[in-house]
């Protein structure tokens, strides 16, 4: 008989599963991909006056407009709280302080030219 912890899901992966069942959930038509409409759909970027904005910044280097189930992941990732540990040392984690800044900075950043306008700072359309 195995041990009952070879069984058991580490965290990680039950994040993963939650992910993917929110993914297919947007994913209506089973396309096996999220456009900026079915992002829309998730209740708390549709009532924040900066939704828009935020899907904006899920899609800035997407030639196709479509994101898959791993670049969902990449993305939601940014929102992710820095555990002490990690706060230490790396910047490539998805979820570091610099990948925090520079999702910030798209979703300001309306117009992609690298820069924020006072315009596009107070806009919330």
């Amino acid at each position: 008989m195995g041990s009952r912890n070879s069984c058991m899901l580490q965290p990680d992966e039950i994040l993963e599963i939650k992910l993917y069942s929110r993914f297919t959930a947007l994913d209506k038509e089973q396309k096996g991909f999220l456009t900026k409409q079915d992002l829309l759909r998730i209740p708390e970027l549709s009532i924040n006056p900066l939704g828009d904005r935020i899907v904006e910044a899920f899609f800035v280097d997407k030639v196709d407009e479509q994101i898959n189930f791993q670049q969902f992941m990449q993305t939601l990732a940014v929102f992710r709280p820095i555990k002490h540990k990690e706060r230490r040392g790396t910047n490539d984690l998805a979820n570091s302080l610099d990948k925090k800044l520079e999702f910030a900075f798209r979703v300001y950043d309306v117009d992609n030219d690298k820069r924020i306008s006072q315009v596009s700072l107070f806009d919330t359309s």
